[in-house]
């Protein structure tokens, strides 16, 4: 129950970061803004995911874990009524940052939970069934928010939240037992304004980029920005007891690769739900639903998957899988950069389902090797620091996204988008996710023994 409990929070964390996208023009025009305008309320939530994300471990472990998620869960669902309400663009902004610091409470804190509570024999049936959620939030975001928009009103994007925090709030508190904190950590104040103002200057920096009303040297400066307060909050780090990231995890070798290796896999994540609304919506005028439709077919192959990663995985060994995987991965990004207005729907579905089967297998093998080599002591900071980077992961690959559609009509020098932009972008990202090969390939033999050595013993 613990991995369905804490994928009922993941899926609604995800499903609200891109269910939002779908909706903005009906939103603008209900508001009373234009749509350029409306992208703040997308950012204002990645933003505040990026800022509070690493407080989540140090609150889990001062005030305990299941308060922790419970309280999350409850402000998530106030916060997305706070959005359904909203008359005009700041409420809703304002709203909108309050569900996005319960999201970063919310997700990273369950999994926690999971973790602590999940032995390592079975962490590898619990991550496969915890990553569905994660696969299909982007991939049920366009489909469903399409349809609530067409067939009801945008308002029950953020509402259909509360039904699903409802039953998680039962569940956690019928099936989580509380345990009480038996440490009472220093908050590391320096540490989480320097990471704070690091977040979020690259993630408003990477949202940035391709936009029209934001000039190069603002973009510029906001990378600048995170990247000065990161290297001094690596040189404070070094120097505390207590750092709110702990960056000496990455000595480990299983966590540091599924870091490295994982967020280039995660740049398809972030981009394909961006580059094919793109593609049907804007250069084959597809409406909203039937692209939303087209969209989701990865999820069908997500499921699929899900039935068998956890034998592939432990028949052929997590680097033979991490490394070879992500190049056939990296393929099917590719390959939708060959989708033609002509080409058969059942063409483009069935190149989608087929890579949404590699990416589960991917990300059910990368999340699961995370914790390969952690004990239960390094479990709280290690969620905090590879679901920060999970978050820059997905940022990044929307960024680098827009950059390369914005390169292409600069080199066609055109103002509008066509079919050639969006197959560079294709292209591009697709080639990023296989370069994580190299990065798996460093996985030392041994890394996941502790996985497989207790699997072998039972059987």
């Amino acid at each position: 129950m613990i991995p369905f409990i804490v994928g009922c929070a993941l899926f609604m964390q995800m499903l609200d970061a891109t269910v939002v996208a779908t909706a903005i023009p009906a939103m603008a025009a209900s508001l009373g803004t234009t749509a350029v305008q409306m992208n703040i309320s997308i950012t204002s939530y990645l933003l505040a995911l990026a800022v509070f994300v690493p407080i989540s471990g140090w609150a889990a472990e001062r005030f305990g874990a299941r308060r922790i998620f419970i309280t999350a869960i409850v402000l998530f669902s106030l916060s997305s009524i706070a959005c359904a309400v909203s008359q005009n663009l700041i409420q809703l902004v304002l709203a909108r940052i309050a569900q996005g610091a319960a999201g970063a409470m919310m997700v990273p804190v369950g999994r926690i939970i999971m973790l602590r509570k999940t032995p390592k024999e079975d962490l590898l049936k619990a991550m496969a069934f915890l990553a569905m959620p994660a696969l299909m939030g982007p991939i049920l975001g366009p489909p469903v928010g399409g349809f609530l928009v067409t067939y009801a009103s945008w308002h029950w994007i953020f509402l259909i939240n509360v039904p699903v925090g409802v039953l998680g709030i039962y569940l956690v508190m019928r099936f989580i037992r509380e345990e009480l904190p038996t440490t009472s950590p220093r908050m590391d104040w320096p540490g989480f304004i320097l990471s704070a103002v690091c977040l979020a200057a690259l993630v408003s920096g990477f949202e940035a980029i391709g936009h029209q009303g934001i000039s190069t040297i603002q973009v510029l400066l906001l990378l600048a920005t995170g990247l000065v307060c990161g290297v001094l909050y690596i040189h404070h780090a070094r120097r505390c007891d207590q750092p709110i990231l702990d960056l000496s995890l990455l000595r480990i070798p299983s966590f540091a690769v599924s870091i490295l290796g994982g967020n280039l896999c995660r740049f398809m994540v972030g981009s394909m739900p961006f580059l094919l609304a793109i593609l049907l919506q804007v250069t084959f005028n597809f409406s909203a639903f039937l692209a939303g439709l087209i969209t989701f077919t990865g999820a069908a192959g997500a499921l699929i998957m899900k039935v068998v990663a956890t034998r592939i995985i432990e028949r052929f060994g997590y680097k033979a899988v991490l490394t070879w995987n992500a190049l056939i991965s990296g393929l099917f990004v590719v390959l939708c950069a060959l989708f033609q207005n002509s080409t058969p729907l059942w063409v483009m579905v069935a190149i989608l389902a087929t890579g949404g089967i590699f990416r589960s297998l991917q990300f059910t093998a990368v999340n699961t090797l995370t914790y390969a080599e952690l004990n239960s002591s390094q479990m709280s900071k290690a969620s905090t620091l590879a679901a920060m980077a999970q978050q820059l992961g997905i940022s990044l690959g929307v960024g680098c996204a827009a950059l390369v559609l914005n390169l292409s009509m600069s080199w066609r020098e055109a103002t509008s988008l066509e079919r050639v932009d969006v197959m560079w972008g294709f292209i591009v990202i697709g080639l990023i996710t296989a370069t994580s090969f190299f990065s798996f390939r460093r996985l030392p033999a041994n890394a996941t023994a502790a996985l497989e050595n207790k699997k072998r013993q039972q059987t």
